[in-house]
């Protein structure tokens, strides 16, 4: 998810550039939700490729989804994940050019053979202006970091959840990995300092026991009932700030223009972009880019205090 959103941010400067250029992108199923309602997409075209490690056989039902897409008969494709399987994906759907990062600059350098155009950039280099730079490159696009700062919102719900209070805050609690998950018991810390009636989200029966727990230990904390990513970013776009790991609803504070503190243990800092509003707390551990360590857990060492002090920093941006 949160390479998605990461992505996306490019569609603006396509769209000012070209404005009538039509837009289709190619997506897991699981994720469709985050593309939904973007009025510079035209069609979201779903696959599922994921399925093929549960049933071997379903690789030729997502062959013929793929191939089916060749028909819209594109000027260009651009592969904006830089794998095997994104530029295969990327050659049978087919296009004048298809374009994507040079071997150099992703970790599976197999997958520049299959483009046209390769874009050079920095494999640990901040993945948002990767992203942007590697969409907009070969079209002629210059993207700046003064751009990326002054986006606009980008991510867009047609859901409406009711019974939110007027001023709220969120915890993202749950991640990948364990080991990139912050101690509920020094998200529970806080709540208390800030004082803040705060909202859960969950995506897993693990996290829910979690958000749970959490709720039973600070008077200030609700557990969300589970809902669709189209609804969860309309919670998002309304909460006064957002803290939680370096995960993709994380990620969707940063694309909605939404104050934020983004928790990192075994994970680089680059994952995401420093503004005024959007912040970062990192352990000291270090990170290697080319080899993340998942039993790195120093994200347990970071004192909630630290994410408190920034968190009551950025309040004079949530009142406004």
């Amino acid at each position: 998810m949160g390479d998605i959103i990461h992505a996306m941010v490019a569609l603006q400067f396509i769209k000012q550039k070209f404005p009538d250029a039509q837009i289709d992108w190619v997506v897991e199923s699981s994720f469709a939700g985050v593309l939904k309602n973007n009025p510079h997409i035209d069609n979201i075209l779903e696959v599922n490729l994921k399925s093929i490690k549960k049933k071997k056989s379903e690789i030729f039902n997502q062959y013929k989804i793929v191939k089916s897409y060749s028909k819209n008969n594109y000027d260009i494709v651009i592969d904006a994940q830089g794998l095997l399987k994104s530029a295969i994906v990327s050659k049978l759907i087919g296009a004048k050019i298809i374009a994507g990062f040079d071997k150099n600059s992703i970790r599976e350098g197999i997958a520049s053979y299959f483009y046209d155009k390769k874009v050079s950039i920095a494999y640990d280099a901040n993945t948002i202006e990767r992203n942007a730079t590697v969409i907009c490159e070969p079209l002629g696009i210059k993207v700046t970091n003064q751009m990326i700062i002054n986006k606009d919102a980008f991510l867009f719900s047609s859901s409406h959840v009711k019974n939110l209070p007027e001023i709220f805050n969120l915890f993202v609690i749950g991640s990948t990995w364990e080991s990139r998950n912050y101690p509920k018991e020094k998200f529970v810390k806080i709540a208390e300092a800030l004082g803040v009636q705060t909202f859960i989200v969950w995506g897993s029966e693990e996290e829910h026991l979690k958000a749970l727990w959490m709720q039973d230990n600070s008077k200030y904390l609700h557990v969300l009932p589970r809902g669709s990513l189209d609804e969860l970013k309309y919670v998002i776009s309304k909460c006064s700030l957002l803290i939680g790991n370096d995960t993709g609803p994380t990620h969707m504070a940063w694309g909605l223009n939404v104050p934020s503190i983004t928790i990192f243990g075994p994970t680089p800092t680059n994952r995401v972009y420093v503004t005024p509003i959007n912040k970062v707390v990192k352990s000291d551990s270090e990170v290697n880019h080319y080899k993340l360590n998942k039993n790195d857990f120093s994200i347990q060492e970071i004192e909630s205090e630290k994410i408190v002090k920034i968190a009551k920093e950025l309040k004079k941006y949530a009142c406004k």
